[in-house]
């Protein structure tokens, strides 16, 4: 009876690990017969719109070395010393801390007469080849671009937004190894698998490239002639973009300070943040020109009527005391309004046009809500419901204040009225380009068909009210010769963030702009957040801002000019 106890329990074992554990069985034996070599794909190219290359991959040589095998690792660190250019006591610390008995890297970037002379050392020691992303011209358009971690995943910009696109996906090839995991020969396909469908040889595929719209002159002339002022006002920080009015396609994006993308890692999180997008501020008297067109749509207004300012002096119950920025001013047309940029005139407008019309008008032009351009971190701004608005609201938003923007939605406002009152998308990706090199155009959906103001309302603003706003007031800095400019200049306060109210010190210099007036090709913003008044140079809109544009302008349409020469040359 013990006998046939035993010979059945034998049985039943046999069968359990036969037929019950057999593909847990199986399995082991491929892991313990067959290795892989792995293959990473080459992340994709990211190009400027004319083809220059901002991010790109190449192949480096990594020498390593796997711990278990080091019988004396101070001998071998000193041996690798002069070959490798390291630090014997540097390498021996790879060594000695590393917590994968198999595998550590000891130097990236290695020349290939380096990697033969330190694998003859030690059979310890071994070669591969990674690859590590370049950015050629470093900080030029680095929150556009992005930069990706060490192990080439997408952390911020297009190669964070784009990360699957651009990764590609890897490969492996399996081999039979011996005992000391040597390779053998290679796996058949159809051996190749183990039972659970895993460890299956497959086809590496490289990472498509992408074209963004930006074209790396224009961004060059916007960081250069932003960068200037940037220093020279000792400012916080700085913005300029220069967009399409009619496509809505960004030529430039910077956002000061930046950063070295090849240093991303070590530099100050701060400056990582793409303000474009992600800082919010109250636009001041930039606002103005919108709010004009939206009561002139809803017929609140006319372009010949004159509205009393008050002298600079306008009270009353429910919205407090409201003055001038400079002097006060009498009876003005809603033109000269804009020319003068009384805040007194837009809150009479705001009072007629009412808390329901002004916040229709405001959101319909994109503000409170995301713009949706293809890169990440993007915020919504601040534009509260109407229902939640005071008499001081539909006083105080007409001349920018208690509602907060982001750069890239006053762009898209203003592009909407260059573009005669057309809704207009922005967006940074041109195209992507696959591993043949088919280059295939992003179809993207349009957008709702309509005006947010009739178009000769925005054409008014654009080549009537904003063209004085540049010939005859605050915006006369970036007047130029050849181009004939419009634009709108905003100097907001900055609200306290320990008590409230506003600071006296602490500003938003802005200027938007764009050109030719009667054909716009292009608009530009330049906003420069809290210029050093103590300097004694002045902070405003007008004189800070205003003239970092009227350069940017100048530059870029003799460049598009030029340009376009050459091609129907």
């Amino acid at each position: 009876m013990l006998l046939i106890g035993a010979f059945l329990a034998l049985a039943g074992r046999c069968f359990y690990l036969q037929f019950l554990r057999n593909d847990h069985y199986i399995g082991k034996c491929l892991e313990q017969q067959q290795g892989w070599v792995p293959h990473k794909p080459q992340r994709g190219v990211i190009l400027d719109c004319r083809g220059r290359v901002l991010a790109a991959s190449n192949k480096v040589r990594i020498v390593k070395v796997e711990p278990r095998k080091v019988k004396d690792a101070k001998s071998l660190s000193s041996e690798l010393q002069p070959i490798l250019g390291m630090g014997a006591h540097e390498i021996y610390k790879l060594i000695n801390e590393s917590k994968n008995p198999g595998y550590v890297k000891i130097k990236t970037g290695a020349e290939a007469s380096e990697c033969d002379a330190a694998r003859r050392i030690s059979s310890a020691v071994g070669v591969e080849s990674d690859w590590r992303r370049h950015y050629p011209m470093g900080r030029l358009a680095v929150h556009a671009v992005g930069f990706t971690s060490i192990d080439n995943r997408g952390l911020e910009g297009i190669e964070y937004q784009y990360d699957k696109q651009l990764s590609g996906s890897a490969a492996q090839d399996m081999f039979f190894a011996d005992v000391r995991r040597r390779p053998i020969r290679p796996v058949p396909i159809e051996q190749s698998l183990a039972p659970d469908g895993s460890g299956q040889n497959s086809i590496l595929t490289n990472g498509v490239g992408i074209i963004l719209t930006i074209d790396a002159t224009i961004q060059q002339f916007a960081r250069d002639e932003l960068i200037k002022q940037y220093e020279n006002y000792e400012a916080e920080s700085a913005v300029a973009i220069v967009a399409e009015p009619k496509t809505g396609a960004i030529l430039a994006m910077v956002s000061l300070p930046d950063f070295d993308p090849a240093d991303a890692h070590s530099t100050d999180p701060d400056n990582l943040r793409n303000r474009i997008l992600t800082d919010e501020f109250e636009p001041g008297s930039i606002i103005k020109p919108l709010v004009v067109a939206i009561a002139l749509d809803a017929g609140v207004v006319n372009k010949v009527e004159k509205i009393f300012c008050e002298n600079g002096n306008y009270s009353g119950r429910g919205f407090g005391r409201i003055g001038e920025y400079r002097r006060g001013f009498g009876d003005l047309t809603v033109r000269e309004i804009l020319i003068e940029s009384s805040n007194i005139g837009m809150a009479k407008i705001g009072q007629r046009l009412g808390k329901n019309r002004l916040y229709k008008g405001l959101r319909l032009f994109g503000f409170g809500k995301k713009v949706g351009i293809d890169v990440p971190g993007e915020a919504d701004g601040l534009l509260r419901p109407a229902h939640k608005w005071t008499g001081y609201s539909v006083t105080r938003i007409p001349f920018g204040q208690e509602v907060t923007v982001t750069a890239i939605q006053l762009v898209r406002s203003f592009c909407i009225l260059a573009n005669r009152g057309r809704l207009v998308r922005p967006f940074l990706v041109k195209a992507i380009v696959d591993n043949d090199g088919e280059i295939t155009e992003l179809k993207r959906p349009l957008p709702p068909v309509g005006y947010v103001v009739k178009p000769e309302v925005a054409e008014w603003i654009v080549s009537d009210c904003l063209v004085g706003v540049v010939n005859e007031g605050t915006g006369k800095r970036a007047k130029l010769d050849k181009w004939q400019v419009f634009g709108k200049t905003g100097t907001a306060n900055i609200a306290k963030s320990d008590e409230r109210g506003y600071s006296d010190s602490d500003y938003v210099a802005s200027f938007i702009a764009g050109a030719p007036a009667d054909d716009p090709a292009i608009v530009v913003l330049v906003s420069i957040r809290k210029p050093n008044k103590e300097l004694g140079k002045g902070y405003t809109g007008g004189v800070v801002a205003s003239p970092v544009a009227g350069k940017i302008i100048e530059k870029t349409l003799n460049y598009l000019e030029n340009r376009f020469a050459r091609a129907n040359f």
